[in-house]
């Protein structure tokens, strides 16, 4: 399961939840029967309609993700606000439940 931590709640997790957890460079926990998903925010750097696919910037972390139109809930153009959520992809995190900020 992944649980994405952010703004230090990596302690209440740790102290609530004394589980041997693996972190990697994006905040990414992995813990056993635990799910906890942080809506992120970023913008649009590209995304071109007829290929279905772009490029989410995190507007805290400054990390690219890629993002496939199955991932999109609203239409988006470069340049829109955007909340996101991470997901494991074949190449690493993909941007889904993406939806006008």
């Amino acid at each position: 399961m992944t649980i994405v931590v952010k703004n230090g709640l990596e302690t209440i997790w740790k102290y609530l939840f004394p589980i041997r957890c693996n972190i990697s460079q994006n905040n990414v926990y992995l813990a056993p029967n635990l799910i906890f998903n942080v809506m992120q925010k970023g913008t649009v750097k590209f995304f071109n309609e007829s290929k279905g696919f772009g490029f989410i910037v995190d507007n805290e972390s400054k990390n690219e993700y890629f993002v496939h139109v199955s991932g999109l809930n609203d239409q988006v153009r470069e340049n829109d606000e955007v909340t996101f959520e991470l997901q494991d992809g074949r190449k690493g995190l993909n941007a889904v439940n993406v939806k006008l900020a």
